[in-house]
């Protein structure tokens, strides 16, 4: 009897709590707020509604007054462009807008998202002032002393990046130690686009069988890569890459190559945020100097090669697709030849219902630096060196399914979201 009172207890808390939460409160939204749908996967949602809590959130996108769809893009400087654009729909349909966030590469995490909510609520004045609640709207403008400042860069578009990292981890039988460390110059303008980068990894790991075995595998690769772009026009554009490096893993003591390119882009590069459709084609010449003699009897060799790349992404209100295609081989051989696939899609199939796979293919062919002795049983555990092999490839989907309560405007913190 303790027990039955006890459950039926539960069950009228549990019966209050519904009752309590479906009913109006004098802080909730009025009907008539404006209704919004906001598509971004790595906003600050919480944030966002803490700060703007004039509209009311809904979860399904078609009963929304305003869809606002986020796009990103690197910016020159190392930070990020958020293109926001405001679909207007129902009563709003045809009303759209497009606005910029540019955050700074050293903003803060807080400063980034105060930018992107700032811009969101210049965004959304023109649709509240339609609504009931336009008659709350003040709009007020802070000056301050850099308003008349003339901005000069007196880097003229250059960004120098640092970086270095360590890592160790182990147990009583294994343990692995890593050290690495990259400089990247960049300079990136409407005109070029200029990227340097020199970079060097060390990785180390032991493996102890016993107390008389111990398997140490050592891995390290370092090198320098050079791009430079030219624009011609919002669809063409052209440059040449060069690449030096070497890498235990791959046996290369030291492998080259330079490689000029051209691009065609279907679209406008303006948009390349919400759609564009590439083709890029490259050739170039390569050296390489191996570390141990290839599969192909070769201590070193010059090399010829082309390269075709297909490249198509849209980002819409139904979801967004982005997949490419690449294809290349050796003009010495036409059959050392590598055709990569990858391909990502995000589909809002019907109200509360998503779908999403990404997966990449790999065929190959053109493993050139195979070391002509085969690796021993040590080397293929330890993974210290390549294997050969015909194919890679890996596959990820999932489906998501949310109902419920259409408004979603309450912010929770308690116990972490």
């Amino acid at each position: 009897m303790k027990y039955e009172f006890i459950f039926l207890s539960i069950l009228l808390l549990i019966a209050w709590q519904i009752k309590s939460q479906t009913t109006v409160t004098d802080d909730s939204l009025k009907n008539s707020a404006l209704k919004l749908y906001i598509d971004c996967n790595s906003c600050d949602m919480d944030y966002i509604k803490k700060e703007i809590q004039f509209v009311n959130y809904v979860r399904e996108p078609k009963k929304a007054d305003v869809f606002i769809l986020f796009t990103f893009q690197t910016t020159g400087s190392g930070g990020t462009e958020y293109t926001m654009t405001f679909l207007g729909q129902n009563k709003f349909d045809g009303d759209n807008d497009t606005l910029k966030y540019n955050s700074k590469p050293d903003e803060t995490s807080d400063e980034t998202r105060n930018g992107i909510v700032q811009t969101l609520k210049l965004g959304l004045i023109y649709y509240v002032s339609k609504t009931p609640l336009g008659k709350n709207l003040e709009i007020k403008y802070q000056s301050s002393e850099s308003d008349n400042e003339t901005i000069e860069d007196k880097w003229n578009n250059w960004v120098f990046e640092l970086s270095g990292n360590c890592y160790s981890n182990g147990q009583e039988s294994t343990n692995q130690t890593y050290l690495g460390g990259s400089i990247n110059i960049d300079k990136i303008t409407e005109d070029i686009k200029l990227e340097t980068s020199v970079y060097y990894n060390y990785n180390e790991s032991n493996f102890k069988l016993n107390d008389t075995t111990t398997y140490k595998s050592i891995r390290k690769s370092q090198g320098f890569y050079f791009q430079y772009v030219k624009s011609i026009s919002e669809h063409w554009s052209a440059g040449f890459s060069t690449n030096i490096y070497s890498s235990t893993f791959n046996n290369y003591d030291l492998g080259t190559s330079f490689a000029p390119a051209i691009e065609y882009n279907l679209f406008k590069y303006s948009e390349s945020t919400r759609k564009q459709l590439r083709f890029l084609y490259k050739t170039g010449i390569g050296y390489n100097d191996y570390v141990d003699m290839t599969d192909l009897d070769k201590f070193k060799e010059a090399l010829l090669f082309e390269k075709l790349i297909i490249a198509f992404s849209i980002k819409e209100k139904w979801g967004s697709i982005s997949t490419s295609l690449s294809g290349s081989h050796y003009f010495h051989d036409i059959k050392l030849y590598n055709v990569d696939l990858w391909t990502s899609l995000r589909l809002r199939i019907v109200k509360g219902l998503s779908f999403n796979i990404s997966s990449y293919v790999s065929l190959i062919n053109d493993q050139i630096s195979l070391p002509k002795q085969d690796a021993t049983n040590e080397e293929i555990l330890t993974r210290k060196r390549m294997l050969p092999t015909q194919y890679s490839y890996y596959v990820n989907a999932g489906i998501t399914y949310t109902f419920g309560s259409l408004y979603n405007n309450v912010v929770n913190p308690r116990f972490g979201n």
